[in-house]
């Protein structure tokens, strides 16, 4: 069962102990394959480890890098001798803006493993369209930047974090920039910034609509001809690799599975980082890319790691609505196009169906409220109005400014009939971004050792109870970076030796099932997989209750009940991995926890709405936390694949 208490700060700091054993030869290899600076050596990492825990597509048609990419720095299994296992000193799980750049420091001090769940440059970071957020000049200053993040997340936020955060991250994006990263710039010749939704100043550094993309170029690139770093794409992250230390969970890497070749592929290292993203996905419709299932969260939950805030989940107010185009898409998307909040920074306007505007009745602020609050006023025009779409206006700008502005947005727009330049957009809520996750300090570490998470996968404190726009990235950006050092420490102090690879049973691919089962399952999963999205988007959306709540735990613990006796009764073993049923594990077990997290909280705070607590409480200001709990009895999303042994 999962415990859900409130916390008494919101920070953590947790000590990185020293692991303790013989002394090693230093080394950074993998597996058969020796770097420019070293051979294959004996590897001694010896912790005194007794016991286990039990515990794509891109909307753009090409990337830019991805040919490069390819021929330079990708890994697959077949370049390597011993393609089963691959010792690292660090693996980076993710390859966004806070895996790449937490990448390229660390690989200064040993060998790096991006592992990533389809191609290098598939993650949310890709899709950001706004911009990065932060102080670089005059009227504007940190105490503002502060002041406007903890306005928005609705004083749940964790001041020292935010602090920090706000302080270091101009020099966050100048090191951006020394990369070569592109932003653009105004006829003055400096930086042009840009204003959103909660902003007080105009702070937004951007890249057109695809800021990003641009961020995700500049680090991959760089990334490419880093000869200590290796990209493993297509590699799906299954479960951590976790052990006893005394009291201690020690992380010492992680099991993957290439989805292309079908094969298990185990990573043993000395740090491991999750920058995985986030779980969009456990509603019908959202903004984020096919990988984003919460596999990290739920690798952490299953790893003993604690896990916060996960009640709060951003939708954004402004995704294009399909119904409403001229020309309806002859398909469904994989995922909901963005309609980015700079839109309405920059005087974009809502209007309901009767092209009344209505943003002003429900905040002062009208269209520069914070994302909550357009988003819940959006959602109650169309309840009331029993409509499926509003309108968002930026025709009364001049036409050049729009498309300089917004040439992505423009551009897709227009492939369904409508010019963003005379005609307003159609737009409709979808589900955004998480601002909980895994429990960070200040350094991005966990209460496991050797894991650090960075991203949206981790809960920093920074966002409280909503995410102030364009705060994304420039968080990322900035745990990535303060990870760096401990990181180093650790992998320095780390020891262990090569049979760590047997410690755990392998997970097995289900070969010996044939195809008609794994067809009958795959079609069975796709299902359940649809019945959960429409359960969390019911009963778990915009607009909560408790008995709603108390209803969609019901129904998913029974839903996850049914689909796992079905798998199980064609022969499914509780070893066994495959894409689409291990991201199913992993949804479920995301889901259970925003339910658990928003039936914890009495109070309407920030993401978090329910008419039965319709008011915000100053005696409920603390984060929620949720305690790993026992994984004996739990469902097969709850526990690490492997057994303790007898």
């Amino acid at each position: 069962m999962t415990t859900c208490i409130p916390a008494g700060s919101g920070n953590l700091h947790y000590s990185v102990a020293p692991c303790r054993g013989q002394g090693y030869r230093k080394t950074s290899w993998v597996s058969g394959v020796a770097f420019n600076r070293c051979i294959q050596k004996e590897l001694l990492w010896s912790c005194g480890v007794s016991k286990f825990l039990q515990t794509q597509r891109c909307n753009y048609s090409k990337s830019p890098f991805s040919e490069n990419w390819k021929s330079f720095r990708t890994v697959t299994s077949s370049c390597l001798r011993d393609g089963s296992t691959k010792y690292f000193d660090f693996a980076v799980i993710g390859s966004g803006v806070a895996g790449l750049r937490y990448a390229l420091e660390v690989a200064k001090h040993g060998s790096v493993a991006v592992i990533t769940k389809a191609e290098p440059h598939e993650s949310n970071t890709n899709y950001a369209q706004g911009g990065v957020s932060a102080v670089l000049c005059p009227p504007d200053s940190v105490e503002s930047h502060m002041h406007d993040t903890i306005v928005a997340g609705a004083y749940l936020c964790d001041e020292e974090t935010v602090r920090i955060v706000c302080t270091e991250g101009p020099d966050r994006i100048r090191e951006l920039i020394a990369m070569g990263a592109s932003f653009d710039h105004g006829e003055d010749g400096n930086l042009h910034l840009t204003r959103e939704g909660g902003h007080s100043h105009r702070r937004i550094v951007h890249a057109a609509d695809m800021t990003g993309r641009e961020i995700e170029r500049a680090l991959l690139e760089a990334v490419v001809y880093d000869p200590n770093i290796f990209v493993f794409e297509h590699h799906f992250a299954i479960d951590l690799l976790t052990c006893q230390d005394g009291s201690d969970t020690v992380c010492l890497g992680v099991d993957t599975m290439n989805t292309e070749t079908q094969e298990v592929i185990r990573f043993i290292s000395k740090v491991t980082l999750l920058a995985s993203g986030g779980v969009g996905h456990i509603y019908p419709s959202t903004t984020n890319p096919l990988v984003a299932t919460g596999d990290g969260m739920a690798m952490a939950h299953r790893a003993q790691a604690v896990i916060s805030n996960m009640e709060f989940v951003q939708f954004h107010p402004t995704a294009l609505a399909d119904e409403g185009l001229p020309v309806k898409p002859s398909k469904s998307r994989e995922n909901a196009f963005l309609i980015t909040e700079a839109v309405r920074g920059d005087g974009g306007i809502l209007y309901n169906l009767s092209m009344e505007r209505f943003m002003p009745f429900y905040d002062e602020r009208a269209e520069l409220a914070p994302r909550d609050v357009v988003a819940r006023s959006i959602d109650d025009q169309l309840k009331k109005r029993n409509e499926k779409y509003v309108l968002l206006d930026i025709s009364h700008k001049p036409r050049k400014n729009i498309l300089s502005r917004f040439p992505n947005i423009a551009a897709e727009c227009l492939q369904y009939g409508l010019d963003i330049t005379c005609q307003p957009v159609p737009v409709v809520p979808a589900a955004h971004y998480m601002c909980g996750g895994v429990r960070a300090g200040l350094q991005g570490e966990t209460d496991v050792r050797g894991l650090y998470v960075a991203g949206e996968v981790a809960c920093t404190g920074l966002h409280g109870a909503n995410r102030l726009a364009s705060n994304s990235l420039l968080e990322a950006l900035v745990f990535a970076r303060r990870a760096v050092q401990p990181s180093i420490d650790h992998m320095k102090s780390s020891k262990h030796d090569l049979g760590t690879s047997n410690w755990w049973s392998r997970p097995v691919v289900p070969f010996s099932l044939g195809s008609e089962t794994m067809e009958k399952i795959l079609l069975m999963t796709r299902k359940v997989r649809r019945e959960l999205q429409s359960i969390m988007w019911e009963y778990v959306g915009i607009i909560r209750s408790t008995i709603r709540l108390q209803f969609a735990e019901q129904k998913i613990g029974e839903l996850e009940a049914k689909w796992e006796e079905y798998l199980f009764q064609q022969g499914w073993e509780p070893t066994m991995v495959g894409l689409e049923a291990c991201e199913m594990r992993n949804l479920f077990c995301c889901a259970k926890l925003v339910v658990s997290s928003a039936l914890a909280r009495h109070e309407s705070r920030g993401l978090h709405y329910t008419i039965d607590f319709p008011n915000l409480e100053e005696s409920k200001r603390l984060p929620t936390v949720i305690l790993p709990g026992s994984s004996v009895k739990g469902t097969w999303s709850s526990r690490q694949l492997h057994k303790q042994p007898l």
